[in-house]
């Protein structure tokens, strides 16, 4: 297992740190919604507000219902600018699985389709509680069925990745493990995974900190067993990956849970490079600061070097 690039938090990034603490006052008393009634009105304020347009030309995006399994999901297919894609790279967008939408990674995906030169099919599954666990899995291990099917004919590659943001991190996971046992995981060269939730059980000490968190019991609470691998998959057997980037802040609540998911995986055998960002809270990427940069640079490097890696 890689600890970061050079070490456990790469030197160089001490630079921004002084510009992320002051991000993360700004962002002081932030948090998910903790009640239904609270998740209905974050729902209806981010409904309000149009998804960030792209800031970049590209042909335009298409929406799309594809199927795979007898299962039928709804995605968004986002094609570089300039060439034929060189890769498909599947993302899961995040949002504590109750909020969000494929359609509000637009500006996030677009980015990474004219960085890599690839095609980015987001997929836009079921949200809980009206849909809980299994709805979000099944719908995202569709739209990867559906790539190791149709990849090659649809865009011309097979070369394939996988990322997420994260719930589309967790779910990411789950996906590959659902293809491990389908025995095509190997169709994936490489996942991208920012800090997903790998234990939902409440049972490690890294699930104990967030154990009563409401998108849990939204996601899952209805489930006899949250060690169950499909919910928490830090529980799984491990073995047969691809190759897993984990991108983690040293104040994420989420950081034990990654290190711990990390450590699995290597033990399992695992290719797994774990990078750690100094001072980043969760969902660092996504903002507008020299450490989120740096982040998203260190996963496009990455992802470009899985996509170029003898297949």
């Amino acid at each position: 297992m890689q600890w970061g690039l050079k070490g456990l938090v790469e030197s160089g990034l001490a630079a921004h740190v002084g510009e992320t603490r002051a991000a993360n006052a700004a962002a002081a008393g932030r948090r998910g919604p903790s009640t239904p009634e609270e998740l209905r009105e974050a729902r209806a304020q981010q409904d309000a507000v149009p998804p960030a347009a792209s800031g970049a030309a590209g042909p335009p995006v298409s929406e799309e219902a594809v199927e795979a399994a007898g299962r039928r999901v709804p995605v968004r297919v986002l094609t570089p600018g300039g060439g034929e894609p060189r890769g498909v790279h599947l993302e899961i967008h995040g949002g504590g699985f109750y909020m969000g939408s494929a359609a509000r990674d637009d500006a996030r995906n677009r980015r990474l389709a004219d960085a890599l030169g690839v095609a980015v099919v987001s997929v836009d599954y079921r949200l809980a509680p009206e849909h809980p666990w299994p709805a979000a899995p099944d719908d995202s291990e569709t739209a990867a069925l559906w790539l190791v099917e149709h990849a090659a004919a649809r865009f011309g590659t097979a070369r394939l990745t996988i990322g997420g943001f994260s719930a589309g991190a967790t779910l990411a996971v789950t996906t590959l493990l659902r293809l491990r046992e389908r025995g095509v995981s190997g169709a994936f060269a490489g996942a991208a995974l920012q800090f997903g939730t790998y234990d939902m059980s409440g049972l490690t000490p890294a699930g104990r900190l967030i154990a009563d968190e409401f998108f849990i019991e939204a996601y899952a609470g209805h489930a006899a067993d949250r060690t169950e691998p499909d919910i928490s998959p830090v529980y799984a057997d491990l073995r047969g990956l691809p190759p897993v980037l984990m991108v983690v802040g040293t104040s994420d609540v989420l950081l034990e849970d990654n290190m711990a998911m990390a450590a699995r995986l290597s033990a399992a055998g695992g290719e797994v490079d774990l990078r750690i960002y100094p001072e980043a809270r969760h969902g660092f990427t996504s903002r507008s600061t020299g450490m989120a940069a740096a982040a998203r640079h260190d996963i496009e490097c990455w992802l470009a070097d899985r996509l170029s890696a003898p297949a």
